[in-house]
């Protein structure tokens, strides 16, 4: 089984979506659904794909779950919940008894969008994380490489829990990268516990001048940080369009992959999604 481990839905007519405001954006802003991706997961060879959250709301985690249920490729949800709230035990409990309940495999939350580059540390969101690790999910780190140090010093903290780097804490591709950013990453894939996504690399190159040569020296870093066992293919569509077509974009990191050995692309594709999210 072939998996894309992190693609959204979203319609910009039901809801709002407050980081697709700027003009850039535009391009996206329009519903995505089921009915989009399907053609596109069939033409590039992808069997089932892990739904993420897109804005910070409970509604939305229930109705992608519902979107589970009634979707077989959809094989996992990366909901959001309110970490800081007392009640967020009770609130995922009462998520898995939703039809598409059994499929909530994680949570995550705009942390880069967090004014506070230490969010992560807070006393009420560890107490959060606790609640959720109580129930085997798994934790999406949605961060740059300002919120890194959080993220090291969490993943730390709970050592027996599973976390997942999103688009590799999003490098600055557009400017060179930084050391700084490689720095950073080194010490997060130090800690055991953290898989590593590689996706949404070429928006954070220039979305009209990349290709797969200048995406791989990032690929490259974190696969020597992290190593095969704990990369993680994910095609950030419908995000991942301000740059390229859903087979544009795939093809690119599979090539990249290719280049780290035999056995890195069927890995990144498959078997570190169903570790890191506990799928069947």
């Amino acid at each position: 089984m072939a998996i894309d481990a992190h693609q959204h839905f979203w319609d910009p007519a039901r809801a709002d979506y407050p980081w697709m405001m700027a003009p850039e954006l535009a391009p996206i802003r329009r519903a995505f659904g089921p009915a989009d991706l399907a053609p596109l997961l069939k033409a590039n060879g992808i069997d089932a794909s892990i739904l993420v959250q897109c804005r910070s709301s409970l509604a939305e985690t229930e109705e992608f779950l519902g979107v589970a249920h009634a979707t077989p490729s959809v094989i996992g949800v990366v909901g959001w919940a309110d970490l800081t709230d007392a009640a967020l035990g009770d609130t995922l409990d009462r998520l898995r008894t939703l039809p598409g309940g059994a499929k909530l495999v994680g949570i995550r939350h705009q942390v880069h969008d967090e004014a506070d580059p230490d969010w992560l540390l807070r006393t009420e969101v560890r107490r959060g994380l606790a609640e959720m690790f109580a129930r085997d999910l798994t934790y999406d780190f949605l961060v740059r490489t300002r919120e890194l140090p959080a993220a090291i010093a969490t993943a730390k903290a709970f050592p027996q829990a599973r976390f997942v780097l999103d688009h590799a804490a999003k490098p600055p591709i557009a400017d060179g990268g930084s050391a700084e950013w490689s720095e950073r990453i080194a010490r997060l894939a130090a800690c055991g516990n953290v898989w590593c996504k590689v996706s949404g690399l070429a928006t954070e190159a220039k979305w009209d001048d990349w290709d797969a040569e200048r995406l791989f020296p990032f690929v490259r870093h974190v696969a020597k940080c992290f190593g095969e066992d704990r990369l993680i293919f994910g095609s950030d569509w419908p995000v991942c369009l301000l740059a390229g077509s859903y087979g544009e974009i795939k093809s690119a990191l599979e090539a990249c992959l290719a280049k780290l050995g035999p056995r890195a692309r069927e890995k990144a594709f498959a078997v570190n999604a169903k570790a890191a999210y506990r799928l069947a």
